[in-house]
């Protein structure tokens, strides 16, 4: 029998190899939780995921933090982050070998000198009148916080939400300190690391043209779709899939690592950086499966009638 087989667009890693853990870092104004539609489909597919608390005090102290969960975590590493929270992974997967991707999703990705500031000073977005600024303190340390003013939450940060959606961040909101946006970036991972990148046509909070500059710079593999700045909220299985993409060259990766004498799997598309392989989709898949089932049975019953 003539047996046709169609690759799913985020297919599962292969049986022998190790599938990576996958780790999660918000952005500003946000917390893990903001993950949870995601979390939830990339358990389903049976990745171990975390998604540690960014304490968003700034880009240095921050990206340490994030770097000191890593070395807890035994195997490979899918290493995702959304908004601020890019430019935390660039900093703190530099170095370490288990990560294996890097995935932006509507994120910064500050090459080395570059900040969050500087590079919104290239590409302005309506975050710059968004926010709203609130001196702290804490024993021995002061500084500022950045807020979302509730007024501009829906239409600059989550306009593809409900008016409710919006309003609950809002309220829950984490702040930043100024120093998460000004501080330089010393490292930039992605130039050593695979990566990947999603840009939200309709971000309001980091211009689009900005994640897609940023893309291109570092020969990210690249989508496109309609969503706002919480993409990660609003398009939990556009996401999802991205980074099992990621998962998924990161498996085949490592299984080849581990066993040179295996033969690869075929390949189709270009091999271009930011291309996508054309898969066969289902109905086309069956379509030619059914003729080739129907070949067989017309030369069965030609010889039965000779």
């Amino acid at each position: 029998m003539c047996t046709v087989t169609a690759a799913p667009a985020a297919a599962d890693t292969d049986p022998g190899g190790a599938k990576p853990t996958i780790v999660l870092v918000h952005g500003a104004f946000a917390d893990g939780s903001s993950w949870n539609g995601v979390i939830e489909r990339l358990e389903r597919r049976g990745y171990r995921v975390m998604a540690p608390a960014n304490p968003l005090r700034g880009l240095y102290s921050d990206s340490a933090y994030i770097a000191s969960v890593l070395k807890s975590i035994k195997g490979p590493v899918v290493l995702a982050g959304h908004s601020y929270g890019g430019a935390v992974i660039s900093t703190a997967a530099a170095g370490n070998p288990q990560v294996k991707a890097l995935v932006y999703i509507s994120a910064l990705m500050p090459d080395v000198g570059e900040s969050g500031m500087s590079l919104s000073a290239r590409f302005p977005s309506a975050l710059g009148t968004a926010t709203t600024s609130v001196p702290y303190e804490t024993e021995g340390t002061s500084g500022t916080d950045l807020y979302l003013k509730p007024d501009k939450v829906h239409p600059v940060f989550a306009a593809c939400l409900s008016t409710g959606q919006a309003n609950l961040l809002a309220i829950t909101q984490r702040p930043a300190a100024t120093t998460a946006f000004s501080e330089s970036a010393k490292v930039a991972a992605w130039k050593d690391i695979p990566s990947w990148a999603l840009v939200g046509r309709q971000d309001m909070t980091i211009n689009p043209d900005q994640e897609r500059f940023e893309a291109k710079r570092a020969h990210s593999h690249t989508v496109e779709i309609n969503t706002c700045h919480v993409s990660l909220i609003a398009r939990p299985d556009a996401v999802a899939n991205l980074i099992l993409q990621a998962a998924t060259a990161t498996a085949t990766a490592e299984t080849t690592a581990a066993n040179p004498d295996r033969p690869a799997l075929a390949t189709t598309g270009t091999s271009r950086p930011g291309t996508k392989a054309i898969t066969l989709g289902g109905i086309a898949a069956a379509t030619l499966a059914a003729g080739a089932a129907a070949v067989l049975l017309g030369r069965q019953l030609s010889r039965n009638t000779r």
